[in-house]
């Protein structure tokens, strides 16, 4: 056995070595200590150099209210800060470095030095280094304008182990440029400069009205993220949410563009991250993954930013109301967009993805069945997807139970085998497709004038040509249609049936679920989910909608206790039975080699004008897209 080991005091440098590790991961996460302490200095302008990705290098120049003479032994020093004085100042945070550990911390992995100046006579700086075991504090004067300089030499130089794990200078290069983007995204009013190895990178001019911050998003995401973002300013029960969220059709492989900002402080945040995802869930293409620019400002007091030494999470205190605003902000305004024309010629339309709100008319088939029997009746038996046999089960019992809505559940096209000959049109169908004398006149989505292969509807606009995938888009407004038949108005599932299990369903659970079983009672009952206690660790299932007969309904009840747990909300069901009503609608929508009328063409056009989200199918691909003239005309030359 090993002697044992006499209790004794760290020394300051081994001490703040280890504070290091929470705080010091590597250059980028210098960076934005450094950063953000010249932040809350007021600063106007911020200077950034780094050299061999910032292992060799990084310095940081501001030109804010700097520090005192008497001050700067005192900021290396552990847990000395500027910031909060009391227990009052900790609950409403409203700086973004306010630990008191990162320079302590920074300096105890590598040669720093701070430079400071309060006084508008450049000779009145100092410059103070730690030195030592003991890592006391030196001060000596030093030439320097009003404001502050941070050195950070050789990081990891005295900490072999951490050093090895650096990347190339590529990649830590690319790690600090990505917090560079975050840094310069929260402060709109900051004129940055950013270079490496001598050579300028960014250099980004200050203002905070809307067309800089346009241009300064533009020039770090690109000009296609602006091109292809909704920009949104919603307020609310004391939040306010605005910024720029992507297009569904524009899209990334990777959560590489995504930026969320809580009162000017980068977040990355599950409950955030949640309310996101469930926003973009119908109408995002599997695999891919939103992009957006997003600031949630609310009061200070109700967010708790210390949760994390790198300060990247934060804890609301009404977790359920900030989700609830999220999910609802974002979900409406994805779903709000519609075709429209743009105001100028050059500009790239709302067209790429845009949602859009009730279907148009329907017909009945050809024998007098509604479209769904007569898609079941032609798969066969064997060749039935179960979930879409299930839906139609639903819907005839619906159907029985509310005569009224029959016409609207129909589907406005017969069953075809093999492609129709086309269907004589009336002598003037053309003209009245296109008015010759206005075509200004015409809709958003223009007038349809060929139908291509049986597959896509060829249209004309006042701007050009539209292109539209008439499966995919008769899917979604299918789709629409059912989820308002389905689930009503959003606020109450009444038109929602249920149905009594015979043997009620017993599940095991932790008492911490059967507390969130009895608090969310509500919530289950409207979406059709009867639950009892039965014990301290036992939840019995009673009641479930008709759509989840075949459904694993025990793993949905405990991921929705989870959610409802972690996020204060669930949509577990919902998003069930709506995977349900998707695959129904893709059954019944009109089938590709289906021949159109121009009158049947121009009925899915208005009709897309009309629904929500009709930019994209049930599965996130887009519907239909546009080529304005002007590119048209560059294809044939035409002006060059």
């Amino acid at each position: 056995m090993t002697e044992s080991r006499r209790i004794h005091i760290l020394d300051p440098r081994l001490a703040n070595q280890i504070a290091a590790g929470e705080v010091v991961e590597r250059p980028a996460s210098v960076l934005k200590e450094l950063a953000e302490n010249a932040i809350d200095a007021g600063s106007q302008r911020i200077e950034i150099d780094l050299e061999a990705g910032g292992a060799r290098l990084i310095r940081v120049r501001d030109d804010g209210r700097g520090i005192a003479e008497d001050d700067l032994p005192l900021a290396l020093s552990r847990h000395a800060t500027s910031k909060i004085a009391s227990l009052d100042d900790l609950e409403g945070v409203d700086s973004l470095g306010f630990r008191g550990e990162a320079l302590a911390s920074i300096s105890s992995v590598s040669r720093l030095e701070l430079v400071s100046n309060t006084q508008d006579e450049p000779s009145e700086g100092w410059r103070v280094v730690a030195e030592g075991r003991q890592m006391e504090p030196r001060v000596s004067p030093a030439p320097h304008p009003r404001g502050s300089s941070v050195v950070v030499r050789d990081l990891f130089f005295n900490t072999p182990a951490r050093r090895k794990f650096l990347r190339t200078e590529k990649t830590e290069f690319g790690h600090v440029e990505e917090t560079f983007r975050r840094l310069v995204l929260s402060r709109y009013d900051i004129a940055w400069v950013l270079r490496h190895n001598q050579k300028v990178v960014h250099q980004l001019r200050a203002g905070d009205e809307p067309a800089a911050m346009e241009r300064r998003v533009g020039a770090l995401l690109g000009r296609k993220f602006l091109e292809n973002a909704l920009h949104v300013d919603i307020e609310a029960t004391g939040l306010r949410l605005w910024g720029w969220v992507g297009l569904p059709t524009h899209s990334r492989a990777q959560a590489d563009q995504q930026y969320f900002f809580v009162n000017g402080r980068v977040v990355r945040d599950r409950l955030v991250a949640h309310a996101v995802r469930q926003a973009y869930r119908d109408v995002l293409f599997h695999g891919r993954h939103p992009v957006f620019v997003l600031y949630l400002e609310l009061d200070p007091h109700v967010v708790d930013v210390n949760v994390h030494p790198t300060k990247h999470e934060v804890r609301f205190r009404d977790g359920r109301l900030v989700h609830d605003f999220l999910f609802s902000s974002l979900h409406r305004a994805l779903a709000d967009v519609r075709p429209n024309e743009p105001t100028s010629p050059d500009a790239v339309p709302v067209s790429e993805s845009d949602e859009v709100s009730t279907p148009g008319a329907s017909t009945a088939a050809a024998n007098g069945q509604p479209r769904w029997q007569q898609q079941g009746m032609a798969l066969g038996a064997d060749q039935e997807r179960p979930a879409a046999h299930r839906v139609r089960e639903f819907m005839a019992g619906y159907q029985a139970l509310h005569p009224e809505h029959e016409e609207q559940l129909l589907t406005p096209q017969p069953q075809h085998t093999e492609p129709e000959a086309p269907v004589a049109r009336e002598p003037d169908a053309q003209v009245r497709a296109m008015p010759e004398a206005d075509a200004t006149q015409a809709p958003p989505l223009g007038y349809a004038v060929a139908q291509l292969h049986g597959v896509y509807i060829l249209s004309q606009t006042a701007r050009g040509l539209v292109v539209v995938d008439m499966h995919a888009a008769h899917e979604r407004i299918t789709y629409e249609r059912m989820k308002q038949q389905v689930h009503g108005d959003g606020q109450a599932l009444g038109r929602l049936q249920t149905q009594p299990l015979l043997v009620p369903m017993s599940l095991a659970v932790s008492t911490r679920e059967v507390e969130t079983a009895e608090r969310e009672r509500e919530t289950f009952e409207r979406l059709g989910v009867e639950l009892d206690v039965a014990g301290p660790e036992t939840l019995l299932v009673r009641r479930v909608p008709v759509l989840l007969d075949n459904a694993d309904v025990e793993s949905l009840i405990h991921g929705m206790l989870g959610d409802l747990e972690r996020f204060g909300r669930s949509d577990r069901v919902e998003a069930h039975i709506n995977e349900l009503l998707a695959s129904m609608s893709c059954h019944g929508s009109v089938r590709a080699n289906r021949r159109l009328t121009v009158p049947e063409m121009n009925a899915l056009l208005r009709d897309m004008e009309r629904t929500e989200r009709s930019g994209q199918c049930n599965h996130g691909r887009p519907t239909w897209t546009e080529m304005p003239m002007h590119e048209l005309d560059k294809l044939f030359l035409r002006g060059q």
